[in-house]
This record gives C-alpha cells, structure tokens and sequence, in this order.
C-alpha cells in the first residue's frame, strides 16, 4: 500500500484528491497550518507544519518516509526549497500543483513554452509575490527549484482555472450573479481568452498522475479556451438577461477573471497520454444553470 503526503488538501479540489486517495485505499498523512477543519476524520494522519518556517518542517519529517507528495500549497521558491531539502531522502515523486500562470500571456501554450530550467531564481517569502505577476514569478521560481532538486523525481502540473459547485472562491458565480441582478461588470478586455477544468477533474488528475512514471511538465483541461464575451454570452442565453460590461472598474464590479491578458493552454500532450476531459462548453453551461438553482434557493 502506497504512503502518500498531501501539503495543503483541506480545501477545494485538494481536499477531493485526498478523498479519491482514501478510496483507493492510500495510507494518507497531510501537513498543514492546522487551521482548518477537514472532514476525514480518523482516515488520515495530521501533520502540523508552517511552510514559511523549514524547521517545522525537518521536525514534522523526521524519521518520516513516503512514496509520494502531493505539493497543494507551496506559493514561493522559499517554501520550495526549504521542503525539498526537508523531503531529501524521503520520498520518492514529487508532484507539484502548479499554474498555466508560469507561461506568459497568451493563447494555447504548450509545455514546452516555460522552461524551469532555464529560469533564475530569486528567493522571496509569498507575502513579497505581489498580484498576478507576482503569482506568476512565485510558481515559475518554485518548479526551477524543484526540477534542480536530485532527490526525487517531479511533474509539474500547469492547471488552468478551476471550476465546480465547490469552488469557495466563486470567481463563476460572480458573473452569474452580477448579470442575474443586472450589476455592473469591470472587465477592459472582453476579448481575452481562458482555459478551464473541473475540480473533480482536476483530483482526478493528480491522481493518475501519481499512478504512473510520467514526469515533467502537464496542462490539464477541457479542450479549448474561452473569451470573457463568450463567457458572459452563455449567462446572458441560460438567465435570458443582459450582461453589463464597464471599463470604469472597482472594488465591486472588478471581474476576478479579468486579467491582464489572456492565458489558455495547449492540452494535445495529455490527450496524447490518454487523458481526457469534460467538454468545455457543457461544463461551463452546468455550472452556470446550478448557479442560478442555488441564488433562488
């Protein structure tokens, strides 16, 4: 039976993977902050860690020894190195929850396009990894760090943006709601285009990945992109409402999809792997008709 280490897995498609883990019968152990509650109950070991403190973490590793990691948390190359060098020796695969945000804005980018291993390191905490840019510089420095690692093998999984009913940061249900209600949307490029991918998809993914040999970098995902237009089309023609789009953004009306320019990737080499994924336009018209269910409940 495989001994797995989650980092993070307490909420979104994180804690799904963990789930899915425990169905397949994984003796799971998950390192976190301790600050919030999970739902598993006696199925898996607590580990209590502070990735912004290494020797929390060389204490909670110590004597420790598992075929797997699950990285869900790491949001600097700080944090990256300081757990790599607290996992030397002790785990065998690294898989790290990554972001289609290490490529530069653009459409359909395959992974070949970032390479960590040509990418110089700065070595920050994530509270200096201000904003988009600042995400994005956070996560291309933490794969570098970890593919110059000897100790174990990587894959680094480039997710696009995560949907689902449980997805608490409700950056699609913002736009669902705000036509609904007739609201003021900011948005300055209507035009820029996005991948996508389900929550449970995306579980689904890291686990098979960690079912196998394959290392290196990965986009999982719907096949396709979309534009913020087309996006607001599909709720303009499920709610029979029209969308209210203003270049006089704030606070409020400030769409949490609008970035500063597109990002979408290529999925042709999972697809090539045999993986496969929802159909984007289906997806995205489901969970905008739960949408709507659950804001007349």
């Amino acid at each position: 039976m495989q001994d797995i280490l989650v980092l993070g897995g307490t909420q979104f498609f994180g804690k799904r993977l963990v789930e899915k883990l425990l169905r397949k019968e994984k003796n799971v152990t998950i390192a976190t902050r301790g600050l919030t509650k999970d739902s598993f109950g006696d199925s898996v070991e607590r580990l209590t860690i502070d990735r912004g403190n290494k020797e929390s973490q060389l204490d909670a590793f110590s004597g420790r020894k598992w075929d797997l990691v699950y990285d869900q948390s790491c949001f600097s190359p700080q944090e990256a190195k300081d757990t790599a060098e607290a996992l030397d020796g002790k785990v065998a695969h690294y898989i790290f929850t990554s972001s289609m945000a290490v490529y530069d804005f653009g459409t359909n980018h395959k992974e070949g396009d970032f390479k960590p291993e040509k990418y110089s390191i700065t070595y920050k905490p994530r509270n200096e990894y201000k904003g988009y840019e600042g995400y994005q510089e956070a996560k291309r420095a933490a794969e570098a760090v970890l593919l110059r690692q000897q100790g174990f093998k990587t894959s680094f999984i480039r997710f696009p943006i995560v949907i689902g009913k449980d997805d608490y940061t409700n950056r699609l249900k913002f736009h669902v709601d705000k036509v609904k209600n007739r609201e003021p949307i900011g948005i300055h490029d209507i035009e820029a285009r996005y991948s996508f991918i389900l929550s449970g998809e995306a579980a689904d993914f890291l686990y098979r990945i960690g079912e196998t040999a394959y290392t290196g970098a990965f986009n999982p995902g719907s096949e396709g992109d979309l534009s913020l237009n087309e996006l607001l089309n599909k709720i303009e023609n499920i709610t029979l409402r029209k969308a209210f789009v203003t270049d006089k953004i704030d606070s409020n009306n400030a769409s949490p999809y609008a970035l500063p320019g597109s990002w979408s990737i290529s999925t042709e080499r999972v697809k090539s792997l045999g993986f496969t994924f929802s159909d984007l336009h289906e997806t995205l018209d489901n969970l905008i008709r739960f949408y709507l269910i659950e804001q007349e409940k």
